[in-house]
């Protein structure tokens, strides 16, 4: 196979809308640049105690992933800004993150990033990923918000491991997972994470994991 390896940095982006907006974001993506990308279907959680008490405090959501080069995918994501309005509330979230590797058929299963590459940046937000068993999303996000997080989105999956796999009638069940991201201020990551740590259990075998990737640009935090 031919070797294509590169020194481009490549970033991850991440768009978060309303239900249904999933398909108009990447389409209007791949007019400036992206070659493609992946929707999921996600909940979003709302901090807002008259919308809880109306048990209004949850709105159906679509995450697009998207992998580029970093000049195109921060030209993607300003154009994106602009036509999907990020900065007004409520009109979604996109962010990026650096990929350190990559295995894919566009990039020949070439792509890592190196150390000189990466430099010392002090990123301001952090992207908290924490992967529970179905139904312990909510937890995650309570816990987040005790100390201190703004809201989450929670996408729906499944995954399997030594630890989390039972057997019926001989066949072996992997059991859903919920997937709970979280933008984090970089000052109240470790005190999100070591909260959800606790309240989950998250050390004890099966019960979980979090990994925590630096933000580099973001649109429609507040």
């Amino acid at each position: 196979m031919e070797n294509k390896s590169t020194n481009t940095e490549l970033e991850l982006l991440c768009v978060i809308v309303n239900f249904n907006l999933g398909s108009k974001v990447l389409k209007y993506a791949k007019q400036h640049g992206i070659t493609g990308g992946t929707i999921f279907l996600g909940k979003g959680t709302i901090k807002n105690p008259i919308l809880e008490f109306l048990e209004l405090a949850e709105s159906r959501k679509e995450i697009i992933l998207m992998a580029s080069d970093k000049n195109t995918s921060y030209c993607a994501l300003e154009e994106l800004n602009k036509k999907f309005c990020f900065d007004k509330p409520n009109h979604g979230i996109a962010f990026s993150t650096s990929l350190t590797s990559i295995i894919d058929a566009h990039y020949s299963n070439s792509y890592k990033k190196t150390e000189e590459s990466r430099g010392v940046e002090n990123p301001m937000y952090n992207l908290i990923f924490a992967v529970v068993d179905r139904g312990n999303g909510e937890f995650v996000v309570k816990a987040a918000n005790n100390a201190g997080s703004r809201g989450a989105t929670i996408i729906n999956g499944r995954g399997s491991g030594i630890h989390e796999t039972n057997k019926v009638f001989a066949m072996e069940i992997e059991p859903e997972k919920e997937i709970v991201l979280i933008i984090s201020p970089s000052n109240l990551t470790d005190a999100i994470s070591s909260s959800i740590r606790d309240e989950l259990k998250i050390d004890e075998p099966g019960n979980g994991i979090i990994f925590v990737q630096d933000v580099n640009k973001t649109y429609g935090l507040y």
